[in-house]
């Protein structure tokens, strides 16, 4: 779309920076979040927890914890088992213990559960639990887990003689290893891209509510896909009566959730089950520490990378083989024909004649995952191994890594391009987005400063990443969750008085929704979007729809908004007609009204054509103005973007300092402006994380490092830069308003900007690699190795 706006401020459609219209009751907190809720006799659950990565359940003895006054029920796995409600199946079609019956696997796993009056008295009553474990020999290392002769971990899987959780891989195996042979330069990198947590502001948690005399259960909860919840929740307990039309999930305000609020996790089917077996509310929220060691986890990715390209510099060949560690089982929430998600975007930006690519899933005992953390499906792993291996070739053949870019970009006359994985890029300007990211950073001077620095022993780097996203998931004919189609949705309806109100099968949790939509609302409508109230999070007056992640509110529900709003329009439009007593030949429309055409002063608009819907209707036409639409997308959108980060480093402790970043991002046309800066300013500072401070890990007794906020280093202001963002415009031909979407795109392209900038200040040293995060230590270690340490 065009820069100037279509609609009025009045209006306020497409390309206003309308200010968030949830924002008022957030700042003054009154947010309505799951823990705010108190239902009347509502109890509370703690969960005993296991100290061991691996280790055999003996004895649990309640007694003491039950002679607590106010604890009134332990729930262990035993109980659930009496059921059939000890194991779930997970999003990706692996199974999970809700409670063990013997035996735990990993450290933080759900014991038992404790029901209290209180929450404090739930706690001590935890704590009063005793368990008898024997400790078993734990299995930590996703290398040692597929080795010959090595222990099978899932025993509850009949037949299962390996550790492999899935294995998938996408391209042409032997036209590539025969493309690597004939290439004049070959790279190779193992990339490490480590186990970190969202972190959210909000913990999990939730609010179980069995009403005895209706059979129905509601429950509030954490949840980013409250219709998926549900159908998991019939799935697990349809046997004992709780069957779909029984169940009722609402989830309120969200504080965060970045992937890490799609599972369904065992305190939740505890909660459930409480709730169904006692007979009153029970209320399940998890602590910071529970929430960073036993929630499903991202990233955790072992690749070993290989980029084939002639003298020249034109890369020509690719090919990743991964390991992943899913923990104990496969918890991710991946499309089920893409268990390892859209990993297969690996060749980045690059036209590429030979790719192939493989990941190899494997049980360990950690907690099991992995989330797509603010990505859309493994994206971020898989552009972090591409524009890492690209670095790594530019130092190879002494060329600038914006030059070697330059060079290799697929070019804007080639879309719709068709990479060699298969996936058809719907449009794009690469060259042009690096352009502006280079002019913006006065990239030239950059380099000469960096020279200058370096002869005076300064530690100065540039790095570059030039990402593209896939997103908006999905085609129906290739993505589903449990068999659930990827479509979504949009409910509209138009009052009497003009004003309207509009439901989604989306759930936001902090990208604005209730703003961008009644935007594109009041786009197609003319309808003022202060007029629009949006609904989301409850799925017994919602639309189904798959929920909220991987960017996909605004290329699907956004694009189900535009087209139930063009349905509406329809409609208006012969009533319009009927009320300019013409033909709707003779009328033309501009944002708000009907006018016949060449005499714009005889016009009706769109709340008199709102009105006449109930009290003037032409006849045979049905009353009323509203309209639903599932919208299932033609294909994926495809945002990019071009990063720069300039950093400095200390010599004498390691520490890095981000200098200057500007991030260029191209996500189609823009709903909101100061959303999308909003979008992308976060998302760069949750870059800034896993690049330099986030990890989670383990010892080899499982111990974990990383789970709490002590040791768990999430980035704040202050070790953020002026972030410097700017646009470029790529419309997707096949969206109803040429959106792409944008909300993971900064997490995705800040943390290989970060590292090949940190690569390049050292690379003088001959440092061609750091896995993330890099920590002052690991580059003090570096620096000392090298004889440049202070």
């Amino acid at each position: 779309m065009s820069a100037v706006p279509r609609t009025d401020a009045k209006i306020c459609g497409m390309g206003h920076s309308m200010k968030r219209k949830e924002d008022p009751r957030f700042i003054r907190g009154q947010g309505h979040y799951v823990d705010d809720i108190v239902l009347p006799g509502m109890l509370y659950m703690d969960i005993v927890r296991s100290p061991h990565a691996h280790a055999r359940i003996k004895k649990i003895d309640t007694s003491k914890a039950l002679k607590i006054p106010g604890v009134l029920a332990v729930i262990d796995g035993p109980t659930l088992e009496k059921y059939k409600l000890h194991w779930m199946p997970t999003l990706s079609g692996d199974t999970q213990m809700v409670l063990p019956i013997d035996e735990v696997m990993y450290v933080a796993q759900e014991v038992c559960a404790v029901i209290a009056t209180e929450r404090y008295i739930a706690a001590d009553g935890a704590d009063a639990v005793e368990v008898e474990y024997e400790p078993l020999a734990p299995m930590m290392d996703p290398m040692k887990s597929i080795a010959p002769g090595a222990p099978v971990l899932r025993k509850d899987k009949a037949g299962k003689k390996d550790n492999i959780a899935f294995h998938w891989e996408a391209g042409d195996r032997a036209a590539t290893d025969k493309a690597l042979e004939k290439c004049d330069v070959v790279v190779t990198q193992d990339v490490y891209v480590p186990r970190i947590h969202v972190a959210s502001m909000e913990t999990c948690g939730c609010i179980a509510d069995f009403d005895t005399a209706q059979g129905k259960l509601t429950v509030h909860m954490t949840t980013q896909a409250p219709h998926a919840v549900r159908t998991v929740f019939a799935l697990v307990a349809g046997h004992v009566g709780l069957s779909e039309e029984r169940i009722r999930i609402i989830s309120p305000d969200i504080g965060g959730g970045f992937g890490g609020k799609v599972p369904v996790y065992p305190g939740y089917v505890i909660a459930v089950a409480a709730s169904v077996v006692i007979g009153k509310p029970v209320k399940w929220i998890e602590d910071r520490m529970e929430n960073l060691q036993a929630d499903s986890f991202a990233r955790d990715y072992h690749m070993k990378v290989s980029l084939g390209a002639s003298r020249d510099g034109t890369m020509k060949a690719l090919r990743i083989k991964t390991i992943a560690d899913h923990g104990y089982t496969n918890a991710s929430a991946n499309p089920m024909k893409f268990p390892a998600g859209l990993f297969s975007i690996c060749t980045g930006s690059y036209p590429l004649k030979d790719a192939f690519c493989e990941v190899d899933a494997v049980y360990t005992h950690k907690p099991p995952g992995g989330v797509a953390y603010r990505c859309s499906f493994r994206v971020t792993e898989a552009v972090h191994a591409i524009e890492r291996v690209v670095d790594v070739l530019a130092q190879k053949l002494k060329m600038d890594p914006a030059e070697l870019r330059m060079k290799n970009f697929i070019q804007p006359e080639q879309f719709p391009y068709k990479s060699v994985l298969g996936w058809e890029y719907d449009s794009g300007n690469y060259p042009a987005a690096l352009r502006k990211a280079m002019d913006i950073i006065d990239y030239s001077s950059l380099r000469k400063e960096q020279l200058e620095k370096r002869a005076r022993g300064e530690l100065m780097g540039i790095g570059i990443c030039s990402f593209t996203e896939i997103v908006g998931a999905g085609p129906s004919k290739d993505f589903d969750i449990l068999g659930i189609k990827m479509f979504d949705s949009a409910e509209i309806r138009v009052h009497p008085t003009g004003k309207a109100l509009a439901r989604f099968g989306t759930k936001s949790q902090g990208q604005g929704h209730e703003t961008t939509y009644a935007q594109i609302v009041a786009e197609e409508l003319g309808i003022p979007a202060s007029d629009v109230q949006v609904e989301e999070g409850d799925t017994d007056t919602a639309p189904y729809g798959l929920g909220t992640y991987a960017s996909r509110s605004t290329p699907t529900s956004g694009a189900a908004a535009a087209m139930a709003s063009r349905k509406i329009r329809a409609k208006a439009k012969t009533i319009a007609a009927h009320l300019l007593e013409c033909s709707e030949v003779d009328l033309e429309w501009e944002p708000g009204k009907f006018f016949i055409k060449g005499v714009p002063g005889k016009f009706k608009t769109i709340q008199e054509c709102a009105f006449a819907a109930y009290t003037n209707l032409p006849a045979g036409l049905e009353p009323g103005m509203e309209a639903t639409n599932y919208y299932d997308p033609p294909n994926l959108t495809f945002p990019f973007g071009s990063y720069i980060c300039v950093v400095d480093i200390d010599r004498g402790t390691g520490e890095v300092k981000v200098r200057r970043f500007v991030a260029v991002d191209d996500c189609g046309n823009i709903i909101n402006p100061m959303i999308v800066d909003g979008q992308i300013h976060g998302g760069l500072a949750q870059g800034v994380g896993p690049a330099l401070y986030e990890e989670i890990g383990y010892d080899e007794d499982g111990n974990v490092f990383g789970g709490s906020f002590l040791d768990y280093y999430v980035p704040t202001a202050l070790e953020c830069p002026n972030w410097e963002t700017a646009k470029t415009t790529t419309p997707s031909p096949h969206h109803p308003f040429g959106a792409k979407g944008v909300g993971e795109s900064a997490t995705v392209g800040a943390p290989p900007a970060i590292a090949n900038a940190v690569v390049d200040a050292l690379s003088h040293l001959g440092v061609t690699h750091i896995d993330i995060p890099i920590t002052p230590e690991k580059v003090w270690n570096l620096l000392k190795a090298k004889g440049a340490a202070e």
